[in-house]
């Protein structure tokens, strides 16, 4: 999204540099720097111009331009030294705003990438230059480089650690030339200065890559570099011990302070070199050591500490929990009076707008109707009002005493209602009581039997006997009838199961007869199917189908038959097909509730 208020000079330039070739692109860009240069420091103007030469891609062009060849860009090193010098200025202070993301870690990282791989490329140049002047020209490019990245870096700082990971980084370290090698190790020795916490955050292979390059300058030939290497060296213990202890312990470096120490018995050697290999000494790796085991020691009363006073943390009473609770309620229980207040303030006001508006309407109406009313019917109208008025007012009243004679009586309708429930309860539980004795005791209340009605009972059931003689059975025909009922007892109970198996069926025929008509209901007419609804009520049995198309035929003879023809007709009776009409492609036929295979 391009900003409003765009710098009209930004406009122009990002306007020239699309219309323009790419060969002219490089040198258009320079403009950037006198437009840069020409604003005021820290301004807020300056960061607006930063934002619209981000927004127009113009970084992005200079990204570009630095990753092409020297030799197609016009002007040279002494073009892409300038374009450095711009990219890291429009960098450094820029707020990208919905780009942020793609800014820090796609744009920043290309950007350092390229600053290195141009360093590596002047390297080469610088080397392969056979003429002092053009070594010298070369050597102020690198330096331009080397400060672009410093003060890119010093604008992201968490750039740092991708720079001290690169092997373009070491290749330059590598740099046999005294003033490239010098120069890289100044700006190193810048970059930790300001932040060293990331020198220990890369690999352990790049670290021992660029100490042993660090290492190895120190015996070089040339005082400068030695000097130069020294100061990095000493920077780097300084910033963590762990690098003194690896010079120390490692085999790598087993013979270097008696190296150092003959080169400072042959040469003046200056004081960091010194100061170095006092460190490299066994006392100050004594008290390296004792220094560490200070602090690990203070790292443990710290951590103890710590433990003793969350324990005394826990182990204090909840009182404080407590009051902050009590607190906390009774806030809460104010700031819902003081909203209650309000919002019975504003019912109230309300209330009056309303009756206000109310009464204002009332008397525009009474207004309007003494003007629609005859003069001599003024004080009928006025009687016929003061009547209404009176019937309301009476109304009111009465509501309001019928109310209040209502909440007055409410309690003693509350124990009418109370007792009239115990008593139904009571009542309720002694006729159950009155039940269960009856049902218990159901010989109470019977009349005793007299002698002659004993015997009248005696004579009735000899009569009854004698009438009635028990048949006795043989052995043989009790079991033969015992097995016959256990034949019908299992033919019951066989025909039984075949009845739920038949009752089964047919509820499930029953269903599906169900299904399938909801399925037909539901279908949509013929205008209205589409290619694949045919196919969800293909039938894949034949006698079925074959069932369909005859009673499908039957009803479109009965259908285009003459009305002549239907009059000795009853509605039940079947109409004969002939088998010719029946033989034909029965896939077409639309029976619910299937679906094709």
């Amino acid at each position: 999204m391009k900003p409003t208020g765009t710098d009209p000079r930004i406009l122009a330039l990002a306007a020239e540099v699309a219309k323009s070739p790419d060969q002219n692109v490089p040198v258009i860009l320079l403009k950037l720097k006198e437009i840069i240069n020409n604003t005021p420091l820290g301004s807020s103007e300056l960061k607006k111009i930063k934002q619209d030469i981000y927004c127009y891609d113009l970084i992005q062009y200079c990204l570009l331009v630095l990753s092409q060849d020297c030799s197609r860009i016009q002007g040279g090193w002494n073009t892409i030294s300038q374009l450095t010098q711009i990219l890291s200025h429009c960098c450094v202070g820029l707020e990208p705003g919905e780009d942020a993301e793609e800014f820090y870690n796609e744009l920043l990282p290309s950007a350092a990438e390229n600053f290195l791989v141009l360093g590596r490329r002047l390297q080469t140049c610088f080397i392969n230059a056979a003429k002092a002047e053009e070594k010298d020209e070369l050597l102020h490019f690198f330096q331009i480089v080397t400060d672009s990245l410093f003060w890119l870096l010093g604008g992201h700082v968490q750039l740092i650690q991708n720079v001290l990971q690169s092997d373009h980084l070491l290749h330059l370290l590598q740099a046999d030339s005294v003033q490239i090698g010098s120069t890289v190790m100044t700006m190193l020795q810048n970059i930790l200065q300001i932040n060293s916490g990331d020198l220990l955050k890369i690999e352990g292979k790049t670290l021992h890559s660029i100490l042993n390059e660090v290492v190895f300058k120190l015996l070089s030939t040339s005082p400068v570099i030695r000097s130069t290497a020294a100061k990095l060296l000493l920077l780097m213990i300084e910033s963590h011990q762990e690098i003194l202890i690896l010079l120390r312990l490692s085999a790598c470096y087993k013979g270097l302070r008696s190296l150092l120490s003959k080169q400072e018995t042959e040469t003046e050697f200056s004081q960091e070199l010194k100061q170095l290999i006092g460190l490299l000494s066994p006392e100050v790796y004594e008290e390296v050591e004792e220094q560490k085991l200070h602090q690990a020691a203070c790292l443990i009363q710290a951590y103890w500490k710590g433990f003793q006073t969350r324990k005394r943390l826990k182990k204090l009473p909840s009182a404080v929990i407590a009051l902050q609770r009590s607190f906390r309620s009774k806030r809460t229980k104010i700031l819902l009076k003081i909203n209650r207040q309000k919002e019975e303030e504003d019912l109230r006001l309300q209330l009056q707008l309303q009756r206000q508006r109310a009464m204002r309407l009332s008397r525009e109406l009474r207004l309007s109707m003494l003007e629609i009313v005859h003069p001599g019917q003024v004080e009928k109208h006025n009687r016929e009002i003061e009547e209404k008025s009176a019937l309301i007012i009476q109304k009111h009243w009465r509501g309001y005493r019928e109310r209040k004679n209502f909440h007055q009586q409410r309690p003693s309708l509350l124990e009418y209602k109370a007792a009239v429930t115990l008593q139904r309860a009571a009542l309720k539980f002694l006729a159950k009581c009155r039940k269960r004795k009856k049902l218990f005791a159901p010989w109470q209340g019977l009349q005793e039997l007299t002698d002659a009605r004993r015997v009248e009972l005696k004579h009735q059931v000899d009569d009854y006997l004698k009438r009635h003689p028990g048949s006795q059975m043989s052995d043989v025909a009790s079991r033969e009838l015992h097995a016959h009922a256990q034949e019908r007892l299992q033919h019951y109970f066989m025909s039984r199961a075949l009845e739920e198996r038949a009752q089964q069926h047919r509820e499930a025929l029953m269903a599906q007869i169900s299904t399938n008509i909801e399925q037909l209901m539901k279908a949509p007419s013929l205008k209205e199917a589409e290619g694949k609804d045919p196919e969800l009520f293909l039938s894949r049995s034949r006698p079925v189908a074959a069932k369909a198309k005859e009673a499908h035929l039957t009803t479109l003879k009965h259908m285009q038959a003459p009305w002549w023809k239907k009059l000795g007709e009853e509605p039940g009776d079947e109409i004969n097909v002939p088998k010719d009409e029946l033989n034909l492609e029965l896939g077409t036929l639309f029976i619910g509730g299937t679906k094709p295979p």
